[in-house]
This record gives C-alpha cells, sequence and structure tokens, in this order.
C-alpha cells in the first residue's frame, strides 16, 4: 500500500480527508470485529492514537481524524451494540462544533488504558 493512501504519513502530515477511504480499505471481517463489540473498537482506535502520538499529532489533529471516521461511520455503518448507537444518534443531532467536542472526548477515551 503506497503512503499516499494513508491519513498520516511517514512526516507526521495528516491527510483527513482519506479517513474514509482508509477505513473502507479494511476488509468486511476484520472491520466487524472491530465494530461488533464497543471494547473492541475502542481498542482498535486507542492503538491508532497510540500511533498518531508517536508520530508527534496532538489531540488537535487526532480530534479532526475522529471527526472523519465519525462522519463515515455515522454514513456508512451500522450501530452494532448499544454503545455505537448512541454515538451515531449524538453524532445526527449534533451540530459541527458538538461533533467535534464528541470527537475529542472519543480520542481522549480511546486514549486512556
Amino acid at each position: 500500500m503506497s503512503e499516499r493512501q494513508h491519513v498520516i504519513q511517514k512526516d507526521a502530515r495528516l491527510d483527513v480527508s482519506r479517513a474514509g477511504e482508509a477505513i473502507a480499505r479494511i476488509d468486511a471481517p476484520k472491520r466487524e470485529e472491530i465494530l461488533r463489540d464497543f471494547d473492541a473498537f475502542r481498542e482498535y482506535l486507542g492503538k491508532r492514537i497510540a500511533i498518531g502520538q508517536s508520530l508527534g499529532l496532538g489531540e488537535e489533529q487526532l480530534a479532526r481524524v475522529a471527526e472523519k471516521v465519525g462522519d463515515y461511520l455515522a454514513e456508512h455503518e451500522e450501530p452494532r451494540n448499544a454503545e455505537e448507537q448512541l454515538l451515531r444518534e449524538l453524532w445526527r443531532v449534533g451540530e459541527p462544533d458538538e461533533r467535534h467536542k464528541l470527537a475529542h472526548m472519543l480520542v481522549r477515551l480511546a486514549g486512556r488504558e
């Protein structure tokens, strides 16, 4: 896979427009494994956050990616559990600034051990 297909480049440049593409490239069985259980989703997101932090990304940059992930999931994926259903409903009723704040909270939640 070429570097052009990733959201975070090796030099820590961020291309949030590729977040949806990156999720879509996850094969269906793996995506189901990640999304079937909220703890599995949180763990997966936490690992990606750790990678971003190791490349020097701050919370604001990570939240921008989380917003794009939230947009993609709300548009393309059905919730698999009560937590995802709640997140989807909050995402749908939220104004852009509220979604951004929710993305920050998700980054913090997933970044906790």
